[in-house]
């Protein structure tokens, strides 16, 4: 969490949470917060505040499954009372009420708006198991929410689930079918963040490509994102712009939306049609390339992300350098790259030939040693040219700023570090301001404010 947040109210107990995953299972925690504080609950996110902790939980691969299981034993031998929400919960169940006695509740991914009634129950003494089989709730622009990403970032979940029954995934199992909100919901909650003073808003979901299929019969990016252009929100990011969705239509959103930035996430995991017709990705390597083809010629500035899983079970080496080759050729400008997590319960967990660890670790590391000089490489062109740049940090020991460029999401991709920013004084977090790149590296950016009379004009624009 990025900063901490306690409302007193002597009558209720205090609440701590801790946040783990993804920005989908950010938002439900941040609408937890939002519940509990409105419920009037001493609501923070230190858990040494309070008795009683809610940990919003992953399961989406096993590193996460570990994280979360090591946070939850830490806060029972802390004798902390424990709430478990989120994927955890929904994958397992009684087998956690069963194996940890600290835990009081489980709260499900479709559930999470109960916390109020779950948090009640458990005070009367109650273990409470408040987990749908079938997740179906869908929050919208209504529900309560304490936003914990900054004042100048926000993630705004456009639909939950998927229809995609991709074998190494466990998320449909976890998340339910795709649900998607109105177009009419998405911008009230736009404009609601826009007077909150947001700068980024980040569109999310499981495959935001095919947002509205479910609700409008088709997938209508296109119209949201065009109805996001009337937002006073200077960046709109999506995430995750997968092959099938991206229609002519939406491409032509992405260049004719002002604030829609030309930032693709497209999580392609393969490149070998071998290897994605056992994935049961919904599309083959020529479209991949087709695709990247298009999406060049139609949006020169596109900023391009892909994640690939490599030692997926039966991956040949002859497959795997088709994907390096992959890699090699496509340069993209950032790409994250994860060895097979085998899940219970998907196809690929029965699979046969799994691929040895220390196989599957040595291909990630060929695949980002070769994306390194080309990441670098795209930063380095950018030297000489004065972009925007978000405001986020502070270094009070070096006067330096810290931010990022439209090039980069939080969290996944670079910074850029604004040198001799302490000859600004008006220049604060969540301000987009000015600066000359003077310097660059493998994934960060270094960079100076403009002079003072660009500076004071990009200042009195954002009062």
């Amino acid at each position: 969490m990025s900063r901490k947040l306690t409302i007193a109210n002597k009558e209720k107990p205090s609440v701590a949470f801790v946040h783990l995953g993804c920005e989908k299972n950010r938002v439900d925690t941040e609408h937890m917060l939002g519940l509990l504080a409105e419920a009037g609950y001493g609501v923070s996110t230190n858990d040494s505040d309070a008795s009683v902790v809610v940990v919003n939980t992953c399961s989406f691969i096993q590193d996460a499954r570990e994280e979360s299981v090591r946070t939850l034993v830490g806060l029972a031998d802390q004798g902390k009372e424990i709430i478990i929400a989120g994927c955890l919960a929904q994958h397992f169940q009684e087998q956690l009420l069963e194996a940890l006695p600290e835990a009081k509740a489980i709260v499900g991914t479709g559930d999470y708006q109960h916390i109020v009634e779950v948090l009640t129950r458990v005070e009367a003494g109650e273990r409470v198991n408040q987990v749908s089989n079938t997740p179906e709730f869908l929050g919208d622009e209504n529900l309560p929410r304490y936003r914990t990403t900054g004042d100048a970032v926000a993630y705004l979940k456009v639909a939950e689930g998927c229809d995609y029954r991709c074998a190494f995934c466990i998320i449909p199992t976890l998340r339910g079918n795709q649900r998607s909100r109105s177009i009419e919901s998405i911008v009230s909650e736009a404009h609601q963040l826009a007077q909150q003073g947001v700068k980024e808003l980040i569109l999310i979901s499981q495959i935001t490509t095919n947002y509205g299929l479910d609700l409008y019969g088709r997938p209508s990016l296109e119209k949201l994102l065009i109805a996001l252009g009337e937002v006073d929100i200077p960046w709109i990011r999506v995430h995750y712009a997968y092959p099938t969705g991206l229609t002519q239509e939406v491409l032509a959103a992405y260049r004719e939306v002002p604030n829609v930035l030309p930032y693709l996430d497209l999580p392609l995991q393969h490149s070998h049609p071998e290897v994605l017709k056992a994935m049961n990705r919904p599309w083959q390597a020529e479209v991949n390339s087709l695709l990247l083809d298009q999406i060049r010629d139609q949006l020169p500035d596109a900023v391009l992300r892909t994640s690939l899983i490599v030692g997926f079970p039966g991956e040949t080496e002859q497959q795997f350098e088709h994907l390096a080759s992959f890699i090699e050729t496509q340069c993209f400008d950032h790409v994250g790259v994860f060895t097979f997590s085998s899940e219970a319960g998907t196809i690929a967990s029965t699979l046969p030939n799994h691929i040895p660890l220390h196989v599957a670790q040595a291909r990630k590391d060929k695949l980002i040693a070769i994306q390194q000089p080309i990441s670098a490489q795209k930063n380095r062109a950018l030297i000489g040219r004065t972009i925007d740049v978000l405001v986020e940090n502070n270094n009070p020991e070096t006067g330096e700023l810290v931010g990022r460029c439209s090039r980069f999401a939080p969290e996944v991709d670079g910074q850029v570090m604004l040198q001799g920013a302490s000859d600004f004084i008006n220049v604060k977090r969540g301000m987009l301001v000015p600066a000359l790149i003077t310097g660059a590296d493998l994934y960060d950016l270094t960079g100076e404010l403009v002079g003072a009379c660009e500076m004071v004009s990009a200042v009195q624009q954002q009062q």
